[in-house]
């Protein structure tokens, strides 16, 4: 038994360790571009508003998809569809290296989000079949530990590869691990969970992606422009495809974001909360950067190393905050990690044209320490309520949850930063390339302030959706290793 016991480990172990490969290239990704969007802005002869889109694109893919291939992985296998998430992922990175123009950088980006989605949307469901409920907290903080690692190696590697090669080389770095992680799942990943049939919904998909991007193309010309006839058009039209992709839903058999998960103990607050915590925490990264870069005139690369002690302590945090969630359940640190992530919201609106840089620098620190906390406590919360048929579906659903509060969170930064000064020295700054001085300094620290509170109390009431599911009782599963 003790060699079985061995063998089951080993096998856990390199699985994990695939999970990760994935999860980290998906940290590189979020925070490599960020550095390059000036070297690809010059080396594409693009618009400052197309810079956006490379990321805002990404995210969009990632949000419309991620439930739609979760169940993709619930009827031909999630191993399968999260080996052909690498696949597609390496194949995207290759064309956004050799792209030429905007819309040949764009298209190369959506091809990589299909992979990102791919593999964002099975790897909850793979952890799930490889480690039993009592020990997938552990898990899933082992993989928060992965997406700050890629983050930290996104900003060094970004850095170097930016000022030193050139920005195509942050895409070519992506494809070794991509490979390597590739044949790794196909020698040591292999499905165990039940399949079953179940049709797709393309009509969801069609409204909630039309939906979004009309919303979010309006919001991105609102940053970029004075209101239009045509922007409010956008936006009306966009609102209402998102108020009729629920009809959808509620209607369809089969739907794509699955509205019975809702009715599981405890899944519509941990679903709600992922939601809160993306729209409240991930814009950070970027309005911290544009005050770095803008009143306090760093470049990019000394901006982002300015956080690299953030990534790296979240990530010493996250195995012990999946140790507490195996002890103590969910709630308890998913709650925490989000208070915490409330202090880091104040220490970041404290920030002035003159404040020390020890207040961004700490501020970050506090940030991924919460999130740590939260990642793996809320993940294993929503997979261990799941029913063991429809994992893929709900590894799918909270990624969608969470990817649509990033996306607005993202485009809202934007637009924090607009209405505080000038259009576009905002966009300048945010890619980069400008830097702000007198006047327009504690203009623009004055609205960062009043952004930072307004996440503040988002992550709030993501905070108390989190403590409402303890309340609102625990699955059966979790209950009994509590």
């Amino acid at each position: 038994m003790s060699a079985s016991m061995g063998e089951t480990a080993a096998r856990r172990g390199l699985g994990m360790a695939v999970v990760l490969a994935g999860v980290l290239i998906a940290g590189v990704d979020g925070t490599i571009v960020v550095l390059a969007l000036p070297a690809i802005q010059a080396g594409l002869g693009i618009s400052l508003a197309s810079v956006t889109w490379v990321v805002v694109s990404y995210l969009l893919v990632v949000t419309v998809l991620a439930t739609q291939l979760g169940r993709l992985g619930d009827l031909f296998g999630r191993v399968r569809m999260y080996e052909a998430g690498f696949v597609i992922l390496v194949l995207g990175s290759v064309c956004c290296a050799l792209s030429w123009d905007a819309p040949s950088m764009i298209v190369s980006r959506v091809i990589q989000g299909v992979g990102a989605a791919l593999i964002a949307a099975n790897s909850g469901a793979v952890i799930a079949e490889l480690y039993p409920p009592s020990e997938r907290g552990r898990a899933y903080g082992l993989n928060a530990v992965g997406f700050s690692l890629g983050s930290v190696a996104g900003v060094l590697l970004g850095g170097v590869l930016v000022t030193s090669v050139s920005w195509r080389w942050i895409f070519w770095s992506t494809v070794p691990i991509g490979v390597v992680a590739l044949v790794l799942a196909f020698r040591v990943l292999s499905d165990r969970g039940g399949r079953g049939y179940r049709r797709f919904d393309p009509l969801g998909g069609i409204t909630l992606g039309a939906g979004l991007f009309g919303v979010l193309w309006a919001m991105t010309r609102l940053a970029a422009g004075p209101p239009d006839a045509t922007t409010l058009a956008c936006l009306a039209g966009g609102a209402v495809l998102l108020v009729v992709f629920v009809v959808v839903e509620l209607r369809h058999p089969e739907p794509m974001l699955d509205l019975s998960l809702f009715r599981v103990p405890g899944m519509a607050p941990s679903l709600l909360a992922a939601l809160l915590q993306g729209l409240g925490s991930f814009a950070v990264l970027f309005l911290v950067i544009m005050y770095l870069q803008g009143p306090r005139g760093l470049d990019p690369v000394e901006a982002s190393l300015l956080l690299v002690p953030g990534y790296v302590l979240g990530a010493a945090a996250g195995p012990l905050a999946g140790r507490l969630t195996d002890r103590l359940g969910p709630v308890i640190p998913a709650t925490a990690g989000l208070g915490i992530s409330v202090v880091a919201l104040v220490i970041f609106a404290r920030m002035t044209p003159s404040s020390s840089l020890w207040l961004p620098a700490i501020g970050n620190v506090v940030i991924m320490v919460g999130g740590s906390f939260f990642y793996p406590a809320n993940s294993s919360a929503v997979m261990t309520a799941a029913p063991p048929e429809s994992l893929g579906i709900a590894s799918g659903v909270l990624r969608t949850f969470s990817s649509i509060g990033m996306v607005f969170s993202f485009t809202t930064a934007i637009l924090v930063a607009s209405a505080a000064i000038p259009r576009e020295l905002a966009f300048a700054i945010f890619v980069g390339t400008g830097s702000l001085h007198g006047d327009l300094a504690t203009a623009f620290t004055d609205g960062l302030r009043a952004a930072f509170y307004a996440m503040t109390g988002i992550m709030a009431l993501a905070a108390v959706c989190s403590a409402v599911r303890g309340r609102a009782g625990a699955p059966k599963e979790l209950a009994g290793v509590r």
